[in-house]
């Protein structure tokens, strides 16, 4: 798959995901959809910090690339917050609404400034290799386990570039 389809496909994905999180009835539930967001969200940061950023750093993007790093601190950081919080915690609500804001944003940023260009810039074959890796990195991320729990030891600063 295209690896530009892909992250928009995930990106919508996700957005309907965080949605059901304030929508689940019970806090189990609101917490079992919770980690499940909050994997796929890691997951999808992972491979576009591992793969697709490097793979498009050459292309023009480096502002853009640099600011989608700050935004994936700052996603980072709520997520492991809000994994340590109980969904009936007063602060989870606010803080998991910040983070859903904040993914949306993100999501529109690439989608209308970095993906353009990379469309432009890179070659639709090498657009399917780059979808195929990031799929098989997300998949061994799945397989390994709770993808999510990495997220607190990445909030110190933004992943390099």
């Amino acid at each position: 798959m295209d690896a530009i389809e892909l992250l928009t496909s995930q990106h919508r994905s996700m957005e309907t995901m965080l949605a059901g999180v304030l929508e689940a009835q019970g806090d189990d539930a609101m917490r079992k959809l919770y980690a499940e967001a909050a994997d796929q969200l890691t997951m999808h940061i992972a491979s576009e910090e591992q793969l697709f950023y490097p793979a498009v750093k050459t292309m023009r993007t480096e502002d853009i690339l640099l600011e989608s790093l700050e935004e994936h601190l700052s996603l980072k950081r709520l997520m492991a917050d809000l994994l340590l919080l109980a969904p009936q915690d007063q602060a989870f609500e606010p803080k998991f609404k910040v983070l859903k804001e904040q993914a949306e944003h993100h999501h529109r940023e690439e989608e209308e400034h970095l993906f353009p260009k990379v469309n432009k810039l890179m070659d639709a074959e090498r657009r399917k290799q780059l979808g195929s890796e990031m799929m098989a990195l997300q998949t061994r991320l799945k397989l390994e386990g709770r993808p999510r729990e990495a997220v607190a030891a990445e909030t110190g600063t933004a992943a390099p570039l």
